[in-house]
């Protein structure tokens, strides 16, 4: 019995070797924000707010993971899909919580198409998900481009002259959503230490929450535990793998769309051509902040990654002012962040990976060693 917890335990290099990520988060938190000057209240207002925005967004990246699909960068395409219904809300001049709901009802079939279209792309290339889901998300703003730019007021119907391009067809660079603006976030109005708590929103991500605690013990779920986990396995014991992989990325593109409504919804506007440009980016990093892995991430790293990874990019542009005298130095430095965050993640899985290899070789030759030593 004192072997078997000797075996168990983990020694604190490999808890730090674990956990760098989310250590070197902290590490900057605790330097930038006394630098910084931000009241508690203000910080706390500020994290609640990001918190309710972009958690739905970052929970639709668990069941990809969860398949053994790595990292959604296509995720993406659930958020333009969420845009297009947004636009089509706006032009019929539909208001507040019914916009919203019209909005995802609009969005969702075209999610399913996109999710399906890609989750078919990525069984076409089995161990290079993540680079294929990346440049998935360019191709398909390729044509989302052409959907909005010229399609729209062309051949889909654009009544009102506000949203449109002068020329007559084509939407504007911003789209308004002042009229559906924090409609969900102020449905159950709660003030505590001076900030707005956005509850309903809070109650749809617990609901989320939940959903993929019960989704993991459903027989879907269990397939594609088995599926992430070795698909030839899994392919033996008669699931069908492709299929169920392509269920995740469905998913995963559906929960991101209505994620990219909720998190509009909060901004009160958009960017018609660039908002969802960088999303994937910023969730998958705020993921990676919070200790999950390209094999490995629960929903206690998706609100420990959006608080470390939000706290810094509030506190990090007014903490390089502070101490440069420009307050781009901090600008710089959360871009230049979200992106070495994905390199080390992905390097560390990587070694990893190559370790657990040369471990697994070794095993084996040793016992053909031995044997050879019996025969």
């Amino acid at each position: 019995m004192s072997e078997k917890k000797k075996k168990q335990r983990v020694s604190p290099a490999e808890v730090l070797r674990n956990n760098t990520v989310p250590l070197m988060f902290i590490v900057i938190c605790a330097i930038c924000i006394p630098l910084s000057g931000f009241s508690p209240s203000y910080l706390f207002n500020e994290i609640v707010t990001r918190i309710g925005r972009n958690t739905f967004l970052i929970l639709s990246l668990l069941i990809p993971i969860m398949a053994g699909m790595g990292l959604n960068f296509g995720m993406t395409l659930g958020a333009m899909a969420g845009e297009i219904g947004l636009i089509l809300v706006c032009d019929w001049q539909i208001v507040g919580i019914p916009a919203m709901v019209l909005a995802v009802i609009i969005s969702l079939p075209i999610a399913v198409l996109l999710g399906w279209f890609c989750g078919t792309i990525l069984n076409m290339a089995k161990g290079r998900e993540m680079i294929t889901s990346y440049i998935m998300s360019f191709f398909m703003n390729g044509i989302y481009q052409l959907v909005v730019l010229y399609m729209m007021g062309s051949i889909i119907p654009i009544r009102h002259s506000n949203i449109k391009l002068p020329r007559g067809y084509g939407i504007r660079n911003t789209v308004s959503l002042l009229r559906m603006r924090q409609k969900l976030d102020k449905l159950i109005p709660l003030k505590i230490f001076g900030a707005d708590i956005p509850v309903m929103t809070f109650i749809i991500i617990a609901l989320l929450c939940f959903f993929i605690i019960w989704f993991r013990k459903t027989k879907l779920g269990q397939d594609m535990r088995a599926v992430g986990q070795d698909m030839e396995v899994a392919k033996d014991a008669g699931i069908n793998v492709e299929r169920t992989r392509i269920i995740s990325i469905v998913i995963s593109t559906i929960l991101a769309d209505i994620g990219m409504v909720i998190y509009l919804q909060n901004m009160g506007n958009f960017a018609t051509y660039s908002s969802h440009s960088q999303i994937g980016m910023f969730c998958i990093a705020a993921l990676l902040v919070g200790g999950a892995s390209v094999d490995r991430a629960s929903i206690g790293n998706v609100f420990l990654g959006v608080t470390l990874f939000h706290m810094m990019f509030i506190v990090a542009p007014a903490a390089g002012a502070k101490i440069t005298g420009d307050s781009m130095i901090g600008e710089y430095f959360r871009v230049f962040a979200s992106y070495a965050v994905i390199t080390i993640a992905l390097v560390m899985y990587e070694t990893k990976k190559r370790r657990a290899r040369s471990a697994t070789g070794q095993q084996l030759a040793l016992e053909q060693q031995r044997e050879q030593e019996a025969a």
